[in-house]
């Protein structure tokens, strides 16, 4: 168990970086945001190749035509690069910010809860660092190989699939973005997990981080459920500001694990609250151990012995 010295400076080095990382949480949450709307928004002009368009080259014969019909939606890719790396580009920043807040809950749920698993550690690091990696890095290749086919002279198809999927760069992106994600999302949950059980998180903000972790890993439902993350950021940075809604939860300041009581302790207190509050009435209250115990017998509204009722005597003369 750590000293009493121990646990101040641990807590004092915990707040200097709560106050640090606050803005960058915030920010990294709005940035998260923003960067998904450009990108989702300069996608959503882009050329689509409807099933008779598909189908066209072959219906004329052709097993493999020399024009992809795909290869207008390259060349748009091509014309509006800058917006997509920037996008890009805001949600690197935004990872690179969500790395550091879950390094700092990290640290201190392991001082709080030794038996942390070390392994969320190190794949919060290679997960971060990789997304925030292949984040920038997939538009400036992808920018790079739709140049290269918009004023080269091949758009057949496989041009198209080498330009878009299928080229060298492009796999080896492809896989270190599956390990990557996969990483941060498991060191995400695990962080989440035991920040609840010793009490730094609120058990709704936990369970938003654990969802926020799984749509990083698995983007569905486009921009909209993206705000998911950047919500839960700029949540976080609201609690290391100190800001948080009836005050910080006191695992912070103890410097020490303070769990949340579970649904069956809430119900043993709210079952001795009423107990109590029966017994206050002059009613008989359970015994803690629930054992069915016989209330005392009622007594007289007297103490005194019970007065005999006097018979008159009617005086006969």
């Amino acid at each position: 168990m750590p000293s009493s010295s121990e646990i101040s400076e641990q807590v004092t080095r915990e707040s200097e970086r709560r106050s640090r990382l606050a803005v960058p949480a915030f920010a990294g949450g709005v940035l998260y945001l923003l960067g998904g709307i450009i990108i989702a928004s300069t996608l959503n002009g882009a050329p689509t190749v409807g099933l008779l368009q598909g189908l066209a080259p072959a219906l004329r014969g052709e097993a493999n035509p020399s024009i992809s019909p795909r290869g207008a939606e390259v060349k748009f890719i091509s014309h509006h690069a800058f917006a997509l790396i920037a996008g890009s580009t805001l949600a690197a920043i935004s990872i690179g910010a969500l790395m550091l807040i879950l390094l700092l809950l990290l640290d201190a749920t392991s001082f709080r809860r030794p038996e942390t698993w070390s392994a969320a550690r190190p794949l919060v690091l290679f997960g971060g660092a990789g997304m925030a990696l292949v984040s920038f890095g997939h538009q400036v290749v992808s920018s790079i190989e739709t140049h290269s086919f918009a004023v080269g002279h091949d758009f057949s198809s496989h041009a198209v699939d080498q330009a878009l999927t299928k080229g060298t760069t492009n796999v080896v992106i492809a896989y270190l973005s599956l390990f990557a994600g996969l990483a941060l999302a498991a060191g995400m949950i695990a962080t989440m997990i035991n920040a609840m059980r010793v009490g730094l998180l609120v058990r709704w903000i936990g369970w938003v981080g654990i969802f926020a972790g799984l749509l990083i890993f698995l983007p569905i439902g486009g921009a909209m459920l993206q705000i998911v993350p950047a919500f839960w950021m700029v949540m976080i940075g609201i609690l290391y500001m100190g800001r948080w809604p009836n005050g910080d939860p006191p695992a912070w300041a103890a410097g020490e694990a303070r769990p949340w009581p579970t649904q069956a302790e809430l119900r043993a207190e709210r079952g001795g609250q009423g107990g109590a509050r029966q017994a206050g009435k002059g009613q008989p209250a359970l015994s803690p151990a629930g054992a069915d115990v016989a209330p005392d017998p009622a007594q007289p509204a007297s103490n005194g012995p019970p007065r005999k009722r006097r018979r008159k005597r009617r005086s006969h003369g």
